[in-house]
């Protein structure tokens, strides 16, 4: 059975309250069932489903991978910032507050002058939490590759964050 991008379309139109509940049942919190299916049908809509599969099971082991996923990379950020590898803005003051905010701009900046493979890196690698290996199946590159592309990533960011 292939599925159209109209097929598609009709098959999340009418199991949306399916996948609703479903999310909720994972989530436990509205908001975040409602960004787990959207973020869902944008997955769906961009690399359909599989054409020997049956599509509402399928769309819930998506939504449930979905869903871990965002476990894990939560987990990665609060193990970071327990480990002191992601200071926590401590601002008590509007200039401070400003301050940060100045930095977090000019981070993002700097980030956006690298080229794409090297922002890529950064965010799998350092953002996102994946292991080199994780990184090179996703980007399907070897290790080595995303190990370099790593490193010289790092050192352009602290030249350009240096010279900013």
């Amino acid at each position: 059975m292939s599925y159209s991008k109209n097929d598609l379309k009709k098959i999340l139109v009418k199991e949306l309250p399916r996948l609703r509940r479903f999310a909720y049942s994972l989530t436990g919190n509205k908001s975040d069932a409602d960004d787990l299916v959207q973020n869902l049908i944008v997955k769906m809509l961009n690399k359909g489903i599989p054409d020997s599969v049956e599509p509402v099971p399928w769309l819930l082991r998506v939504c449930k991978n979905m869903w871990l996923d965002e476990i894990r990379a939560r987990d990665v950020r609060v193990r970071a910032v327990q480990e002191n590898k992601i200071p926590q803005a401590k601002a008590e003051t509007l200039e401070e507050v400003q301050e940060i905010a100045y930095s977090v701009d000019q981070i993002l900046e700097v980030l956006q002058s690298l080229p794409e493979e090297q922002r890529a890196i950064i965010s799998l690698v350092i953002v996102e939490g994946f292991s080199y290996n994780e990184a090179a199946e996703v980007l399907e590159i070897p290790k080595g590759t995303v190990m370099s592309r790593l490193s010289r990533a790092r050192h352009k960011l602290l030249d350009l964050l240096e010279k900013g």
